[in-house]
């Protein structure tokens, strides 16, 4: 009875213990980054996506400049939007919206280096953005996707925190 009682007690334990650990990370910033949060890329006026509007690729089904009346802050850089709406849905759940890998061509990524997206290069994956440099290196990453995004996933790890050092913004 009592090495049970022992057990249950350590795992409960163990458990609390992970919990609080996983919660001072999260506080300290301290933790894995998803392929959609960190080191966004954007231009040299601060903007995500070139001014494209992130929601509007999955709302519409096509890229959609970005209106300055409609722009919000998220992850270092401002994004903008076609409508309010957009806007309004995209800050109740960012990462949803958000290209991943930051906006980063998902081709180059895949390949453990980074490349500038462009808005233009896009394609939805398991209701996923993924941007590629051009619509020529997107002819490439169509031919093996689900391949350079499990390889994409895997090296952004270590280059979001490279990307998010080269920022000149900072």
């Amino acid at each position: 009875m009592q090495s049970s009682f022992n057990t249950k007690f350590f795992s409960l334990a163990l458990i609390a213990s992970m919990v609080v650990l996983a919660g001072g990370c999260s506080l300290l910033g301290i933790g894995s980054l998803s392929s959609s949060t960190a080191a966004v890329s954007k231009s040299s006026n601060g903007l995500a996506l070139d001014g494209y509007d992130p929601v509007a690729y999955f709302k519409d089904n096509l890229p959609r400049a970005g209106k300055p009346e409609f722009t919000t802050d998220y992850n270092g850089a401002k994004w903008q939007f076609y409508t309010a709406e957009n806007r309004d849905s995209f800050v109740q759940d960012p990462a949803k919206y958000a290209p991943q890998y930051g906006g980063y061509c998902a081709w180059a990524v895949g390949h453990n280096y980074t490349a500038k997206g462009d808005p233009q290069a896009w394609q939805i994956v398991d209701h996923k953005l993924y941007l590629n440099y051009n619509k020529d290196v997107q002819a490439k990453w169509l031919e093996e996707t689900p391949k350079y995004i499990a390889d994409g996933d895997k090296n952004w790890q270590v280059l979001a925190g490279k990307a998010e050092e080269a920022r000149k913004d900072k």
